[in-house]
């Protein structure tokens, strides 16, 4: 990393900086969330709202295979920014090359078995006979293209961590302005319905990859990608893993947890139940997509210094994440509390489906103010490299907390039981957040005042 970088990393203001790098992820994955966003709301206004629940079908099978992203991306943006904080290019430049080529070898494997078993899983996922046909046209094409989605998630973390938190916006802007531009050209001006949608989607993602994949094979880049270096090694593919565990748990978790919400929303409210739970989440995604884009810009800031036993420089950029999450949750809330059904109409005009998806955002959003704490606590054990500890808060909220939720409380409130799991699910993740970062804050003012001790002996 360049003189002017690390300066930055280990003197600049806390705010200052950690406005620099989160601004430019915010923006890039609200980027992201409106790949799929765009996608709902075009095929829901136009296709109706079967074509946006089979949409909704298709979102656990989405969010398992961009777990592959999490896995490998997430773990490798995290190890490069603690490798750069401790001067070592080598194994930064080691770490980008395996990502790669585990990265391909992934989604070849797992992208394989999906679209084998396409149809079974999709049915075991909550898709009725008015809902299938739409889901698979989607799927067929998208699974096709979840490599380059993968590969453009982990080089724009990977860009991110490396200092170029700039440069990983605008490389995620290209592929959404041309998603934007051409899923309405598919629908409306060709007419190729949902499947247009798909390779809209498909396309723009492939495209992103290139620039974002083109910056590491410049002289200028902190690292660069090495022929060399494209060959896994145990040491380097573990080191990976162990980190991209924790946001890989809380993607399947989702996916998990998506799969009984659908059958359960099926039993217990039909079809536009699971249509209503598509639009829910695709409103809460545009809300925590801000606080997971603080994330990446904080992550490599607490990553670095952490390196460098900076230690006040890691507690302070963690408080002033937190305040700002909450911020922005909070926000989110009073939107949902107090206009839920004009976000619901941007999705679809079906009397029925609204009223469903007003009431369902409504009780959703009740715990939403605790939630950006919950997710930056994980993300600032994931950034030090506690993954255990990133890991079980990741899974509380995801699925420990949540399943005993969706099994028991629509037995007593039927449908509205459903909806409440969420809230009662995000408060008891968060209660359990705070012990585990009280604790580890503790650790960490033992560990700065030992610093202190011996850059004192040192003077």
């Amino acid at each position: 990393m360049d003189t002017e970088k690390e300066l930055a990393f280990r003197s600049q203001k806390i705010w200052r900086l950690v406005w620099d790098y989160s601004l430019p992820s915010i923006v890039g994955t609200l980027v992201t969330a409106l790949y799929n966003v765009v996608d709902r709301i075009f095929i829901g206004q136009v296709e109706g709202a079967f074509a946006i629940s089979g949409l909704a079908i298709t979102f656990p099978v989405m969010t398992l295979t961009s777990s592959l992203g999490m896995l490998v991306g997430s773990g490798a943006a995290a190890r490069i920014s603690i490798s750069l904080g401790k001067r070592d290019h080598h194994t930064a430049e080691q770490i980008l090359g395996n990502s790669l080529l585990l990265t391909v070898i992934l989604n070849a494997i797992f992208i394989t078995l999906f679209y084998i078993y396409l149809e079974p899983i999709l049915m075991a996922f909550g898709a009725s006979s008015l809902t299938y046909p739409y889901a698979r046209d989607y799927l067929e094409i998208v699974l096709l293209g979840n490599v380059f989605v993968s590969l453009c998630y982990n080089f724009n973390a990977m860009m991110r961590s490396s200092g170029y938190p700039t440069k990983a916006m605008v490389t995620m802007l290209i592929g959404a302005v041309l998603n934007l531009i051409l899923s309405p050209l598919f629908l409306f001006v060709f007419k190729l319905g949902i499947r247009g949608v798909a390779w809209a989607t498909v396309i723009s993602m492939f495209i992103g990859m290139l620039f974002v994949m083109h910056h590491f094979t410049l002289r200028s880049s902190v690292i660069r990608l090495r022929w060399r270096n494209i060959r896994l090694k145990g040491r380097i593919i573990l080191s990976i893993i162990t980190i991209g565990l924790s946001p890989f748990s809380m993607q399947v978790a989702a996916s998990a947890v998506a799969l009984l919400m659908n059958t359960s929303l099926l039993r217990y409210g039909g079809d536009l139940a699971v249509g209503a739970y598509g639009i829910v989440n695709s409103i809460l995604m545009l809300v925590l997509m801000v606080v997971l884009g603080l994330n990446q810009g904080t992550q490599p800031i607490i990553g670095y210094n952490y390196g460098a036993g900076n230690y006040h420089r890691v507690r302070e950029t963690l408080f002033y994440a937190l305040r700002m999450a909450t911020l922005f949750t909070t926000a989110g809330f009073i939107l949902g509390q107090f206009f839920p059904q004009l976000l619901a109409s941007a999705f679809t005009t079906d009397e029925e489906l609204l009223e469903i998806s007003s009431t369902g955002l409504r009780i959703a959003m009740l715990a939403l103010p605790l939630v950006g704490f919950q997710i930056v606590s994980s993300n600032f054990f994931q950034s030090i490299g506690f993954a255990v500890k990133s890991i079980i808060q990741s899974l509380s909220r995801q699925l420990i907390f949540m399943v005993p939720g969706i099994i028991l409380l629509p037995r007593i409130w039927g449908l509205k039981g459903l909806w409440i799991a969420i809230p009662v699910s995000d408060t008891l993740a968060a209660m359990l957040s705070l012990y585990l970062l009280v604790i580890q804050l503790r650790h960490l003012k033992q560990m700065e005042q030992d610093q202190l001790k011996i850059d004192l002996r040192h003077d």
